[in-house]
């Protein structure tokens, strides 16, 4: 089993299937927060079976090297999760790429936590795993969200026209893109 990553504030511990209850308690107390900014969800999604199931996709990811979450945990309150960050869709060979995508506790925005979450998993990203390139796609309106990039040291590359398909509309992302320098 991989190790906990550590911030100032933050542990980002991978995932568990002992974590099921508490993330299902997570995504219903950030279920408004969420659904503007995330793909539509079925009610089923909210139950503790299928974030089980999730944790257990999230294990096989991790063990197959195509992706890794970690959950955010605060190291005042080590038994809420306050969020997560993930790496996805990796790819080897000559391409050493992924995609990031975090999410944070609305009771919890603005303290710098996600800030500390990315730089820490691109840390991960690049150090442990060797790649060489992590994209984040942004909806332009979410502003946090971009200024988080920015601060973490990624570049915008441009505008992707109906990217994604959240809460059943095609949105327009901003791409953004961070080089591990080591690998240059």
């Amino acid at each position: 089993m991989m190790e906990p990553l550590e911030t100032a504030d933050l542990l980002l511990r991978p995932a568990d299937t002992a974590f099921a209850d508490e993330l299902l308690h997570y995504y219903l107390r950030n279920r408004a927060l969420l659904e503007p900014v995330e793909p539509a969800r079925s009610a089923d999604f909210y139950t503790r079976e299928q974030q089980e199931a999730q944790l257990r996709r999230d294990i096989a990811a991790a063990e197959a090297k195509t992706g890794f979450r970690f959950y955010l945990f605060s190291k005042d309150n080590a038994k809420i999760i306050l969020g997560s960050v993930a790496l996805s869709q990796i790819v080897w060979g000559c391409f050493l790429s992924c995609f990031l995508s975090y999410k944070l506790d609305t009771g919890h925005l603005s303290k710098g936590y996600a800030s500390q979450a990315v730089r820490a998993v691109s840390q991960f990203a690049f150090q442990t795993l060797r790649l060489h390139r992590i994209e984040a796609n942004v909806m332009p309106r979410n502003l946090p969200s971009r200024r988080v990039l920015e601060k973490c040291g990624f570049r915008e590359e441009g505008l992707a026209r109906r990217y994604l398909k959240i809460n059943g509309v095609w949105e327009d992302h901003i791409h953004f893109v961070l080089l591990n320098a080591a690998l240059e």
